[in-house]
Parts: C-alpha cells; structure tokens; sequence
C-alpha cells in the first residue's frame, strides 16, 4: 500500500469504485444472511420485549413499541456496518487474497473510503428493512428526518471505522469475535435501545454518559419523536469527535501497514 501514498485521494481511474462495488457485492450476494437474518432478529426483539413492557410510556407519551422501533433500527445499523468492514477484512487475511487489494494502486484513504462507504450502505440497507417491517407495529412519527440521517451516517461509519480497525489487529475469527462479543455488544444493548437512561439508579446513568453508542442511539431517536435524554446538538459534537478519533486511527493503521504488509 505503501506505494500509493503519494496519489491524490480519490482521483479518476483510481481503483476506489471497484474497491467499493467489490465490498458492496460481497454482502449483497449473501443477502439472506447479512441483510434478511438481522432483520428478523430486529422483529423478534420488538415482539418480545413490545408486547412484555407494551403496557408502559416513556418520556411520559410514548407507548413503549414506538419507543423501542429506532433503537432497534440504529441498534441494526450499527451492528452491520461493523460486521462489513471487519468481517471482510478478516476473512481477506485468513484466505491470503487481502494482497490483490494492497497490490492494487490504491491510496490508503481511498482503502479506508471504499470500505466505510460500503459498511455505511450495509448499515443504512438493513435499518430500512427494520423500519419497513416494523411499520406493522406502528410507524413512529418523523419529526427532523436529517437528523436522522445525520446520526445514521455518522453511526455506521463509526463502526465501520472500528470494524475495520478491528478486522486490522485481529489475526483469526476468535480474535474478532473476541473484540464484537466483549466491546461492541456489550456497548450497544447497554446504550439505550431498550430503554430510557433516566429509569437507570443515577450512578449507572453516569456510566451510561462514557458509552459513545448511547449518544448515537439517543441523537437518532430525537429524529423521530423531538424528545430525547439529552440535547441532540450535545450527542452531535460527541459523536462527531469519536467519528474523528476513530477514523483518524484507522487511517493511520493503514498508512503504516499494521498487520497488512507482513
């Protein structure tokens, strides 16, 4: 990779659309199992836990269906752009093809694009089937649709920021499961998809303000209903600059090679 350095970013004929189209293609053909399963995964958790708590509101006018339907839906987001970028890059080590990549004259921001903007549509894809199919439910009114969008942007690349710094320093699949089981689960079923802070004891409310996910869970809820845990302008700036700080060590993880060239 270390040859293409000197390339403009993105300049025409570089190799970042095929890089994209290839990243795009390899989920789409395994459509079933990267969009369709966590879909289903995304009704399942609303008919369990919508009709257990159906019978409580939150922020005092929400029933807890409409409540629970964009947690579920950036939860998805969330997940999956993370699974894009580390479980292709991962699997590109393991099988020996991740060469033809770095072999290819590519710069180590147009690697980094191509593999974000891929998670982003991963991400961006199965959250519009989670919406779409729990509509059924109740379609929960959208008040600031770019706030939405910004905060789904914003999410997915994240994570496909650290599944890609992840797919980077893992060296086999229990190291990446080890990283997905231990830090990203934990992080998003502990962010607020299934509830609202302020019913946590007030020391785990604190615990819950150091949890980067919860700021991105409860920016895109504002989107929808104008009402969140904390003012969405706050969860833009923390998010934008843990957007920042992980892509920055992205970059930089690619721009010196680690665990790619040896």
């Amino acid at each position: 990779m270390k040859h293409g350095l000197s390339r403009p970013p993105l300049e025409y004929g570089s190799g970042f659309p095929t890089l994209l189209r290839k990243e795009i293609l390899r989920f789409y053909k395994v459509g079933f199992q990267t969009v369709a399963a966590p879909v289903l995964t995304a009704v399942l958790y609303l008919m369990i836990f919508g009709h257990v708590l159906e019978g409580r509101e939150v922020y005092g006018r929400l029933s807890y269906t409409a409540f629970l339907i964009p947690g579920l839906v950036m939860m998805s987001v969330l997940q999956n752009a993370f699974a894009n970028t580390s479980s292709s890059l991962i699997q590109s080590k393991v099988t020996g093809n991740l060469v033809f990549v770095l072999l290819a004259p590519l710069s180590h921001f147009e690697f980094y694009a191509a593999y974000i903007l891929a998670a982003v549509f991963r991400g961006v894809v199965v959250g519009l089937g989670v919406l779409i199919i729990t509509a059924w439910y109740g379609l929960p009114a959208i008040e600031h649709p770019l706030w939405i969008l910004t905060f789904a942007f914003l999410g997915a690349a994240i994570l496909g920021s650290l599944g890609l710094i992840a797919g980077i320093w893992a060296d086999k699949y229990d190291q990446l499961a080890a990283f997905q089981n231990f830090v990203i689960m934990p992080a998003t079923m502990l962010s607020g998809v299934f509830y609202s802070i302020h019913s946590l004891p007030p020391a785990w409310q604190v615990v819950s303000h150091f949890n980067p996910f919860f700021y991105m869970i409860d920016g895109f809820r504002y989107g929808f209903f104008g009402v969140s845990d904390i003012s969405p302008w706050n969860s833009l700036a923390i998010v934008a600059c843990f957007f920042i700080v992980v892509s920055v060590i992205a970059l930089r993880l690619l721009q010196k090679g680690y665990k790619l060239r040896h």
